[in-house]
């Protein structure tokens, strides 16, 4: 019985080794192709395309060098990209049967409730923030829906950010209306507002020449974190496309069939 178990075991690992080796060689490959297109398509009898020229050839092998080197770190944000496409699939799947206008009024009756809350339990300022709140979360959630559905560079360049700003700016935008929220959200954008001054934009002198030009305080607040949204959004963005590009979707595939 132990055989069994360490043969079974065996064989899921050397399973899991053969996938991770699949999934390199198509990173690799897509990184060869981003310098020299013709390694996309591979003769059936003389293999992938390389290039027949001395300065070809030293140039192909350094470029495959540096890539040898790249794609190994680029995995580990690969297998996180097949994470976050599992579950953005299921909210677009979502978003997608409902469209851009049942995005709209299931936001509508989501943030109309909680305002209805809000106007019972607290103050006329506590109702302003919950509403400004939704409509900030709203109109984010549909520019997402739109762009995300325009093509991979738009969907990483404009989509995903909208999606992001969806979660970021509602909860600042109600600390514009709200003291006690405030007390909460403002200290500690601020706090991370030192932190990327001090750690990220202090090349030039950039992180002195910000704090000159700008007070953070109330609208500067949704500004710092719509800035904010735009490189997270990026980021994740990038997970997916990375994702894509190693494992293929059934619904890309389905695109590039049509």
């Amino acid at each position: 019985m132990s055989d069994k178990l360490g043969r079974s075991g065996g064989g899921g690992g050397s399973e899991l080794v053969a996938a991770v080796r699949v999934d390199l060689a198509r990173l690799y490959g897509v990184w060869m192709s981003m310098l020299f297109p013709r390694q996309r398509e591979a003769h059936s009898v003389l293999g992938r395309w390389q290039p027949d020229t001395t300065a070809g050839r030293v140039k192909y092998r350094l470029w495959g060098a540096v890539g040898a080197v790249l794609v190994p770190i680029l995995y580990p944000f690969a297998l996180l990209g097949f994470a976050t496409r599992f579950y953005a699939r299921r909210i677009d799947r979502v978003a997608a049967r409902i469209g851009p206008a049942g995005v709209v009024l299931v936001s509508a009756l989501v943030w109309g409730a909680l305002t209805l809350l809000a106007r019972a339990r607290f103050s006329a300022n506590g109702v302003i923030a919950v509403g400004a709140a939704g409509a900030a979360a709203t109109i984010s959630a549909v520019l997402a829906r739109v762009f995300t559905r325009g093509g991979r560079r738009t969907s990483v360049l404009v989509g995903y950010p909208f999606a992001v700003t969806a979660l970021f700016l509602p909860p600042v935008v109600a600390a514009l209306y709200s003291p006690t929220l405030a007390e909460v959200v403002f200290p500690r954008s601020e706090l991370l507002a030192i932190w990327i001054l001090d750690n990220l934009l202090f090349v030039g002198g950039l992180n002195t020449a910000i704090r000159q030009a700008f007070d953070l305080q109330g609208g500067w607040y949704v500004a710092m974190w719509f800035l904010i949204a735009i490189p997270v959004g990026w980021f994740v963005g990038g997970l997916l496309a990375l994702a894509e590009l190693v494992r293929p979707s059934e619904e890309s595939g389905r695109r590039r069939g049509m």
